[in-house]
């Protein structure tokens, strides 16, 4: 199996170096036959080929690998699209149609958290919605008519909503069988309207799921007080982005969340971590590595689950075992989690931790 790695920004190349760390152990253990090949993105390539991601890369994605780990981007700092400054997540997001966009949020006992008992799937449309750069099929969906005036388009479509509903209560049939379809129909009565028609649709082809419809605000507001009530959770991109980040924050820390970008019928898969480049502690090997990892190690299970490769999906698990494991130890854990271990030290923690329960076996 081939992975394309692409550390690009900030923190990227450092959180990079020590999810290959603990990819690598998990290769030689599970005799994954993993091989991994690095592409230029972000400034680097920026620098190189005047634009942050090249097209050539997306084609060789689709066409030559098995996975993508993605590193972190600053694309905030990015110059215009004119000038090379193509935002890279959402290159691979539309290039390579990856919609849906899953975030888990678990909080740990051995952790502080705010919100004990939760353990929630975020499944987030990732290919329309909100964002300019992906909701028009030239130019954005962004504009200014007069310098006084700024007007947003917002895309939903009847396809995007029905394929990541669907994704939602096939993820549901696994878990607990709850599916939350949050919304803002009362405001946005087409578009909200729209999803909540498709999420209606794809309902009836799951009578064992129980389901609920939640206002965006109101979900948040319940997110703080029953955490632990709610299992799989689909929204649209701008309320997925925002809910996922509040879910994993009261779940322990941002720091901690995994998520992928996936496509079911292409059989396309990327990891990326949940947060940002962190260009202020850039360089400074002290940025925690879990979420990239965590991320590779969803990869790894969606993988194995999608081509029925059981190794991939145990791979997967033993990776989110050790970074469990090693977090509970507060000696060995990251300065973002109250400890001391720096960057690779963590990496080479989980590594070994995935080793040892080899060796233990």
């Amino acid at each position: 199996m081939k992975i394309m790695t692409l550390p690009c920004d900030g923190i990227g190349p450092e959180i990079m170096a020590a999810t290959l760390q603990v990819m690598q152990a998990t290769n030689d253990r599970f005799d994954l036959g993993l091989t991994f090949h690095e592409e230029e993105s972000g400034f680097d390539s920026l620098k190189r080929h005047g634009i942050t991601l090249r097209e050539e890369v997306l084609d060789r994605a689709r066409a030559e690998f098995d996975g993508v780990i993605l590193g972190t981007q600053s694309h905030m700092d990015y110059p215009s699209v004119a000038e090379g400054g193509r935002n890279v997540s959402a290159g691979f997001r539309i290039g390579l149609d990856l919609y849906a966009n899953v975030r888990p949020a678990r909080s740990r006992d051995f952790l502080p958290n705010k919100a004990a008992g939760m353990d929630l799937v975020i499944m987030r449309e990732a290919t329309e919605g909100f964002y300019p750069d992906r909701n028009m099929h030239k130019g954005v969906g962004e504009m200014m008519p007069d310098p006084d005036m700024a007007l947003s388009v917002r895309k939903i479509t009847r396809h995007g909503s029905m394929r990541i509903c669907r994704e939602a209560f096939k993820l549901a049939m696994q878990r607990d069988r709850k599916v939350a379809a949050i919304h803002k129909a009362n405001s946005f009565l087409m578009t909200d309207g729209l999803f909540l028609e498709c999420f209606r649709k794809v309902a009836k082809d799951f009578p064992e799921v129980e389901t609920e419809e939640l206002i965006v605000d109101a979900f948040a507001a319940l997110l703080v007080r029953q955490p632990e009530k709610y299992d799989v959770v689909v929204a649209t991109n701008f309320y997925g982005d925002i809910l996922s980040d509040l879910a994993s924050e009261l779940s322990g820390s941002l720091g901690l969340a995994g998520s992928i970008n996936a496509n079911a019928e292409t059989g396309l898969c990327c990891a990326q971590a949940q947060h940002g480049s962190a260009p202020d502690i850039a360089g400074k090997n002290v940025a925690n590595p879990t979420s990239l990892i965590l991320s590779a190690a969803m990869m790894l299970t969606w993988l194995g689950e999608q081509r029925g490769v059981q190794k991939l999906m145990d791979a997967g698990n033993a990776i989110a075992a050790a970074v469990d494991a090693v977090i509970d130890d507060p000696a060995k854990r990251t300065r973002d989690l109250g400890g001391t271990i720096n960057t690779d030290a963590f990496g080479r923690f989980v590594a070994d931790a995935v080793a040892r329960e080899a060796i233990a076996a």
